[in-house]
């Protein structure tokens, strides 16, 4: 009785035949509407991106740096894709935080821009030399994959025009006014009416959506569950407002497929006392991710992961419209950090690690590999 729910938003888009296609999103397999979370990597392990009216959740690593790059990827690609955005966190003021977005590749966004208007550089393009057996291809998938996901370089800041170019709503708790709090949500009731007023304020619950350009909402919730939102579940095996946090997701799921809205969401995992109340979570949401960082741990100093900073552990993939999940390929994951780069990408050992291995087993006398040419007696031989 649920699969109804989950097709609205999808269905809708569809039925509107006529209607011109919504910057930044493609249309997958299972009538299912794609949008890019930032991070080319993390759509990958996701299956091609997120998908208009579901949740994605991030585990924070422990502190909360990658994680925020993550939620920043997410936001900078609904600014270049002129998606409206809405930011909510009870740690960092919400507008400080959209004015640290980082800056897209001028490359990229130049190839990104309708066919109507080329980039200036078009002509020097075509006077380049190049094979020819390629001068006759066409150029249109190059252009067309570009408006799908954006790189993005860490170490500038996105143009102030940029950001007064798109529309965006932000909710910050200690400037909020504390009205009286139901039992059920707890500290998030004010964050999920002022999110239920921005949906249907602007029309992405198709409500009074004549004559208006269809477009995507997407939610950034930052670090829910901490005690700085009023929650008590980080400290706290039972906590009072156990079921404030899952009965938000619940009630913010249900505004998710009623609308052309996607939301990803951090949570500080590491600090939820109740792991029954963290499994609730993950249960609530399409998809989540955790985020394991190398720092102050064992791994760091390891040389097996020398190139890395972290691990990248799929928790949950997106199950819509289908009965069952699509697993990703490699669930071997992990991430590093450059000066202007996040990228995430299959976790790859050392190709002289079996040499290494070998050699050290042999000076310590231990037995050698199945396969290998016996140095000894052994009970068994093959």
């Amino acid at each position: 009785m649920a699969a109804p729910v989950q097709n609205t938003p999808c269905s809708s888009f569809r039925r509107s035949g006529g209607r011109a296609q919504i910057r930044g999103t493609r249309n997958t397999g299972r009538a299912l509407l794609t949008t890019s979370s930032g991070a080319p990597g993390l759509d990958r392990a996701l299956g091609g991106g997120l998908v208009v009216g579901s949740l994605l959740l991030i585990e924070e690593d422990q502190n909360d740096s990658y994680s925020r790059l993550l939620l920043q990827y997410f936001l900078a690609e609904g600014v270049v894709s002129g998606h409206q955005l809405y930011l909510a966190s009870a740690r960092d003021d919400p507008d400080d935080m959209i004015q640290d977005l980082p800056c897209p590749i001028l490359d990229d966004v130049g190839l990104s821009s309708s066919s109507s208007a080329p980039p200036a550089d078009t002509q020097t393009l075509d006077t380049m030399k190049i094979a020819w057996r390629y001068q006759n291809l066409p150029q249109t998938e190059l252009a067309s994959s570009s408006r799908f996901g954006h790189c993005y370089d860490l170490s500038k800041r996105m143009d102030t025009r940029m950001l007064q170019a798109v529309q965006r709503h932000t909710f910050y708790p200690p400037q909020e006014k504390t009205d009286e709090q139901t039992s059920s949500l707890g500290p998030y009731a004010g964050l999920l009416k002022s999110i239920q007023t921005v949906i249907h304020r602007e029309g992405f619950d198709g409500s009074g959506s004549e004559g208006k350009v269809r477009n995507v909402l997407r939610l950034g919730l930052h670090s829910l569950g901490s005690a700085l939102w009023g929650d008590d579940v980080c400290f706290s095996e039972s906590p009072d407002s156990g079921h404030a946090l899952t009965t938000f997701l619940y009630a913010l799921r249900a505004l998710l497929r009623s609308s052309l809205s996607v939301a990803m969401v951090t949570v500080p995992a590491h600090l939820i006392q109740n792991k029954a109340v963290l499994g609730r979570v993950v249960k609530l949401s399409d998809a989540a991710v955790a985020l394991e960082s190398f720092s102050s741990s064992e791994r760091q100093t390891n040389p097996l992961y020398s190139d890395y900073h972290g691990l990248l552990h799929i928790r949950q993939v997106p199950h819509l419209n289908c009965l069952m999940c699509e697993a990703p390929d490699n669930k071997d994951l992990a991430f590093k950090l450059r000066r202007k780069q996040f990228s995430i990408e299959k976790l790859h050992l050392p190709p002289d690690l079996s040499e290494t291995v070998s050699r050290v087993s042999k000076a310590k006398g231990e037995s050698p590999a199945c396969g290998s040419a016996p140095t000894g007696h052994t009970p068994l031989d093959f």
